[in-house]
């Protein structure tokens, strides 16, 4: 069932596209822009920076309104929201389109596919990031870019050195059914959870653990929640920056030129300042002295891709064989 503030955002929402028809900019197009982070992540840096580079390239044409920390909607309520219209642009994980019917994107999942930052952006920057934001269109989405956060690290209240320390553990996922195999594959229970309510449920003991970048974990404070973290760099959390559609297409065009300008000026921001912001986060952790970090020793760590990389083949059929051979060509793997 619809949350109700999207339909009292409807109204808001046709008013825009009747703002966007007019010639002359008399008032402001206003573009609500939700999150689900802090604004102190990479994400709502990234997002900060758009809001200032698209007030600045459309001469004032554009008012951008960043809601961060999930103000607006949550996880599972703002692709919704946008597809309704009910707010303009998005940034959500990557595994969120699998529940849209894009299974594709869920390729970011996969544990142990990137190698690299390196490898990585071949991807997103390539033809392969062309190729996913195309099966967007027929949603009512259009892509604009991806956004960086980072490489996860592993969290629970005891330690995670190798794969049989994760048995039985509730294990807090994003809702994906990739990271669902991946959580299966170590012998833990996936518990899929809203980012809002993690904090909350690792300090109560509804959940054990999580898997989160490093910039995620420690703006939410759940280091202080969580005795045990390793370094595992197993998985990607990236973001795509996506709009509805039709308000897209209907901006006028050099209100969406100067706004493509301010995605491209902020895009390289963002994926600019990730590794810095994860490195610093997972610093100002061992600081704090609340959890203890584990590096995986060779040995450990291929124990834990011997466990997780059978995931790939299992879920080749949902994403597809041809998008998965498709981003390993891309990475070289």
């Amino acid at each position: 069932m619809l949350n109700r503030r999207l339909f009292a955002a409807l109204g808001t929402a046709a008013t825009l596209a009747l703002t966007v028809a007019l010639p002359a900019h008399a008032e402001p197009i206003v573009i609500k822009f939700s999150h689900v982070v802090s604004p102190d992540t990479p994400k709502g840096k990234g997002a900060a920076k758009f809001e200032e580079l698209a007030e600045k390239y459309t001469n004032g044409a554009v008012d951008v309104e960043v809601y961060p920390n999930s103000q607006l909607y949550k996880d599972k309520e703002e692709l919704e929201a946008l597809q309704l219209g009910a707010v303009q642009m998005l940034a959500p994980s990557l595994a969120k389109f699998g529940p849209l019917g894009v299974q594709d994107f869920e390729v970011f999942d996969l544990p142990f596919i990137f190698p690299s930052y390196d490898a990585l952006h071949a991807v997103t920057g390539g033809d392969v990031g062309k190729m996913l934001f195309a099966k967007l269109e027929d949603k009512g989405i259009t892509g604009l870019a991806f956004w960086d956060n980072g490489f996860k690290i592993m969290s629970a209240n005891s330690p995670l050195n190798v794969p049989d320390d994760f048995l039985g553990l509730k294990m807090r996922i994003q809702s994906s059914k990739v990271l669902e195999a991946e959580m299966n594959a170590l012998g833990a229970v996936p518990q899929v959870m809203a980012f809002s309510e993690v904090y909350q449920a690792l300090q109560t003991g509804v959940v054990d653990g999580t898997e989160n970048p490093p910039s995620n974990m420690y703006t939410q404070k759940m280091n202080e929640v969580q005795k045990h973290a390793t370094i595992s760099n197993h998985g990607y959390l990236g973001y795509a920056v996506i709009v509805n559609k039709k308000f897209w297409d209907e901006l006028p065009a050099d209100v969406r030129a100067g706004l493509e300008q301010a995605m491209a000026e902020a895009t390289d921001y963002a994926n600019s300042i990730a590794k810095g912001e994860n490195d610093a986060a997972l610093e100002a952790m061992k600081a704090a002295g609340t959890t203890e970090f584990h590096d995986l020793t060779p040995e450990e760590l291929e124990a834990w891709k011997a466990a997780l990389l059978p995931v790939h083949e299992e879920m080749a059929e949902r994403i597809g064989a041809e998008t998965i051979a498709a981003v390993k060509a891309a990475t070289g793997m």
